[in-house]
């Protein structure tokens, strides 16, 4: 007979490890199934300075790495690989992987949000030819180059900070005449004397050579365009919930995020969601990692 798990939970970030912490400790037999690595897209970030307990700061890896340790000291188990799909309906739910089957009573996605594309046309073939959406992954290949950053939030904003470290120039580029990321971003980015801003435009396509050399940029309020040279294209304009494996199951939002209050229970008993796939007001480290405990709360009422 196939295993039956207590919980299953889509996603190894901050609210799939929080909930895998608790369920475990609860005597829970848990599952988490991860595609990439621990921390999910949390380790992908550089430096995080607002989870409570790091004086200094700690790098998305290595927190990540912590809270897979410690749910996994309780006896939560991870398995890596890709949700094709699931079937969410009944006492028994199916999760389908590229690895195989499973089978679970309870299950939590955790599955997060992905970075929005530009939109341009054949844009994924241009990836590892001068455009990128991780900083902090490829920003190493441009020491004393120049770069543009494409975005006006936090994560824009942290982007051109830590690659005007690295790059001879950064150019940010953003649709609007002010940013949109919270001031605490503002002072440092105004002091970096490398970052140019090149405000109410928007990218519309890229200049190729062999690979990506500038960007053909159009004005907002003029609709006039202009050609700026660069080496590389790093874009921050927002994430994408993870939901395609969902199998048009649960309701969304009208942006695509799962609906789902402060209980984080969905529309079916038994599955609930987490982090940053869920309707929230805040999606930050410290609420995903919340948002987990809450969820094996009201998993314990059910089961």
């Amino acid at each position: 007979m196939a295993h039956i798990y207590d919980m299953i939970i889509l996603g190894g970030g901050p609210a799939g490890y929080s909930a895998a912490l608790y369920a475990a400790r609860a005597g829970f037999d848990t599952l988490v199934i991860e595609k990439m690595s621990a921390g999910g897209q949390m380790a992908l970030t550089d430096i995080i300075d607002n989870y409570p307990g790091f004086d200094e700061g700690v790098d998305g890896f290595t927190l990540g790495m912590k809270m897979q340790a410690g749910a996994e000291r309780f006896g939560a188990k991870s398995e890596y690989g890709e949700v094709l799909s699931v079937d969410l309906a009944g006492e028994v739910k199916t999760v389908k992987t590229d690895s195989g089957d499973y089978q679970t009573r309870t299950v939590v996605i955790a599955t997060g949000a992905n970075p929005r594309p530009l939109g341009l046309p054949d844009e994924a073939t241009l990836i590892g030819r001068g455009l990128h959406y991780c900083a902090h992954c490829d920003g190493r290949f441009y020491k004393d180059k120049t770069v543009m950053v494409v975005g006006g939030g936090n994560s824009a904003v942290s982007d051109a900070l830590y690659l005007s470290r690295i790059a001879k120039k950064v150019l940010l580029v953003h649709r609007r005449d002010t940013l949109r990321a919270t001031r605490v971003y503002h002072e440092p980015l105004m002091k970096a004397s490398n970052v140019e801003f090149l405000w109410n435009k928007t990218v519309s396509d890229v200049v190729m050579g062999d690979r990506i050399i500038g960007a053909t940029l159009q004005d907002v309020k003029t609709g006039t365009s202009e050609q700026v040279l660069c080496d590389g294209i790093f874009v921050s304009i927002g994430r994408v919930p993870a939901t395609e494996c969902l199998n048009g199951q649960l309701p969304l939002d009208d942006y695509g995020y799962i609906i789902a209050d402060e209980t984080t229970r969905t529309a079916i008993p038994g599955v609930y969601a987490v982090g940053d796939v869920r309707t929230k007001a805040l999606r930050q480290v410290v609420t995903a990692a919340a948002d987990g405990a809450v969820a094996v709360h009201f998993a314990e009422e059910y089961l």
